[in-house]
């Protein structure tokens, strides 16, 4: 389906039905930032003229607000935009389960990689236990793969502002007829630090993968229960400071609860063999189902 749909913008694109910067900004939304560049170069390099300008229209009728991007069984799947407060697009990859009245929703943010293949892969495990997914494009189409790349774009990222964006699209996901009455919220690694950010400000239920903990200050500005899930073997974040953190929220008095497994970082991607850990997975996901299950429960 993503390709048919990019296809058809090259063909506008090389009929003249799209100018290169509307090609980039809808194809973007589709396949990043990267590939939409490389079918660009390609569109122009292999220009077909005699292409019917019919079929420019086609790519443009294509690409409502919400485009489903995805068929699955029982799931609606699109990529989504809302709009920020000051009236700037915001795009979101949602998933739901198909024909529901109402459920519960959870965002989904996303690691220093951006809104790649393993995050979108997350939206749709939670829609088919009935939630309704939405994660956040932070990186606004851009998606890397090498951890230079990623942690330059982590530097260049403003925190803040990725905070107001996840806050956005809590507030966008709370107004639609088909969410209800509550969102939960759950990131990994970087997405996991925005997580608790954001719980600083909103009561949106928190589970946190592989996130360096908070300091003890702000641990106590935490506003809504925390499920933590951190492996031993993580060298990034070392086994006293989860226990250090999991102690001051229980002097905070903050409903929570903290799991180590023995596994490295990132124990969760299945898409990376090298640090998933299928044990500590299977577990850490059944948690976040039944911590879910448990506050987000009408």
């Amino acid at each position: 389906m993503d390709r048919i749909y990019v296809m058809a913008l090259v063909r506008a694109l090389q009929t003249g039905g799209l100018s290169r910067g509307e090609f980039l900004a809808k194809a973007t939304l589709v396949v990043g930032a990267k590939a939409s560049t490389q079918f660009l170069e390609a569109a122009v390099r292999y220009a077909r003229p005699d292409l019917p300008p019919v079929i420019a229209e086609a790519a443009a009728a294509t690409t409502p607000t919400s485009a489903v991007v995805t068929p699955e069984t029982g799931l609606n799947i699109e990529l989504t935009q809302y709009q920020d407060v000051d009236g700037k697009p915001l795009t979101g990859y949602l998933a739901r389960p198909a024909g529901a009245t109402r459920s519960a929703g959870v965002i989904v943010i996303q690691e220093w990689w951006g809104l790649e293949e393993h995050i979108k892969d997350v939206v749709r495990r939670f829609a088919r236990q009935g939630y309704v997914g939405l994660a956040p494009d932070l990186c606004h189409g851009v998606v890397v793969t090498e951890p230079d790349e990623a942690r330059k774009r982590v530097m260049d990222l403003d925190m803040a502002q990725a905070v107001h964006e996840i806050r956005q699209a809590l507030a966008f996901l709370k107004q639609q007829a088909y969410v209800g009455p509550k969102v939960g919220i759950v990131g990994f690694c970087m997405g996991g630090r925005l997580d608790l950010q954001t719980a600083r400000m909103e009561d949106g239920l928190g589970v946190a993968f592989y996130v360096s903990p908070l300091v003890d200050a702000d641990t106590a500005q935490l506003k809504a229960p925390l499920l933590g899930l951190y492996g031993s073997q993580d060298q990034s974040i070392p086994v006293e400071r989860v226990k250090a953190t999991n102690a001051a929220l229980t002097a905070a008095g903050i409903d929570h609860e903290i799991h180590i497994y023995d596994a490295p970082h990132a124990f969760f991607k299945d898409s990376q063999p090298s640090g998933y850990n299928r044990a500590a997975a299977v577990d850490a996901w059944a948690r976040t189902l039944e911590w879910f299950r448990r506050h987000l429960a009408p």
